[in-house]
């Protein structure tokens, strides 16, 4: 099996770039690995074959950095590191594979759907596929429509890591957290706190190429942590089945990891439904004995590293469909158990910096 050369961007900042090159890193596949990333000091850059330094995805000039990168170093394959460069990426797809440049995503329809949640909930409510309330917030008048307490409030597009999310529990916190969202965006979304804090699962399908279902996995998450926790506040509502603490999750998953039936079944018809051909992972609660999707990340998961340690290892399982065309075995076995996770330092020094060099 020949070496590949593999392109991740976004490799710093805890990020999914970053977690895509821990995967590769563990696994058994010859890889030559570039980096790239907008910030100098980003840690990712200090463990790579080769690192650049690039604009940002929204820059005129991202693309041709891009490119120059890929045919400079003879790169196979792209991981996107950070959502705003895989829609970029997908959306110019031709500039890459027209030079044998392998771009494992789902389609521009998949990705689109699943970028944007208001139009994520649309979708599984025509797939009769359980959702809580949702609302889609143009103007403080859209405020008025909500009924039912506690509510999240969150972005529409974008949010990684629960950025800009907020839990109201009466009118007055609403109109507080709308009216800044408001300021912010032009439209957001908000949904119905559903479940309590130790009935959340992040969980990935596995599609190969040409749409067969491979595999799935979920994290059945702990939140409560400081590491793993946006948001912790008591629950003042007197719904007592929501918990005393109501919480949002950060973007660093932790706990118990296995097939979990309850929600990786669900999860592959919602992958089968929305013709996935590539990783995805659904986010969501199980609330009255029905797991409830609150969101759908059109990509590898955060989570990877944490799967490919018990034997699930997504961006190698990519690499073996999409380029050697490997036939990988449906539902195949993977260990299960609990994963924690923790803080580590790696020293950049000041020579190694500097020569990092900019596209």
């Amino acid at each position: 099996m020949k070496e590949l050369t593999v392109l991740i961007t976004g490799v710093g900042g805890g990020g999914v770039g970053e977690q895509v090159l821990k995967c590769l890193k563990m696994s058994k596949l010859q890889t030559r690995i570039i980096g790239c990333d907008m910030n100098r000091t980003s840690k990712g850059l200090g463990v790579v074959d080769k690192a650049y330094i690039v604009p940002a995805s929204s820059s005129d000039q991202y693309l041709d950095c891009i490119r120059r990168i890929c045919k400079t170093n003879g790169v196979d394959i792209i991981f996107p590191g950070s959502e705003p460069e895989l829609k970029v990426l997908s959306e110019n797809r031709d500039l890459f594979e027209e030079n044998g440049i392998c771009l494992p995503f789902n389609s521009r329809k998949l990705i689109s759907i699943c970028m944007d949640k208001n139009k994520t909930m649309e979708f599984l409510r025509s797939n009769s596929i359980p959702v809580q309330k949702t609302w889609e917030i143009h103007d403080e008048s859209g405020l008025d429509q909500i009924d039912i307490f506690p509510v999240v409030l969150k972005p529409s597009i974008g949010g990684g890591g629960s950025v800009n999310t907020f839990i109201a529990q009466d009118k007055r916190e609403l109109k507080m957290f709308g009216t800044y969202l408001l300021d912010l965006y032009s439209v957001f979304t908000v949904q119905e706190y559903v479940g309590n804090a130790e009935s959340e699962y992040t969980v990935g399908v596995m599609c190969g190429k040409d749409g067969r279902y491979i595999n799935s996995i979920a994290v059945k998450k702990s939140i409560l942590s400081g590491l793993s926790n946006r948001i912790k506040v008591p629950n003042k509502t007197g719904r007592s089945e929501l918990g005393k603490v109501l919480a949002i999750s950060s973007g660093i998953s932790q706990g118990m990891i296995g097939r979990f039936p309850e929600v990786t079944v669900i999860a592959k018809r919602i992958a089968e439904k929305l013709g996935a051909t590539a990783p995805i992972n659904i986010q969501g609660r199980i609330h009255n004995g029905e797991f409830y999707v609150f969101e759908i990340n059109p990509r590898i998961s955060g989570t990877s590293p944490l799967r490919a340690i018990v034997g699930y290892n997504e961006p190698e399982m990519v690499i073996r469909d999409r380029v050697f065309g490997e036939e990988i075995e449906s539902d195949f076995e993977y260990k299960e158990g609990v994963i924690v996770r923790g803080l580590d330092e790696t020293f950049i020094s000041n020579e190694f910096m500097n020569a990092i060099e900019s596209v």
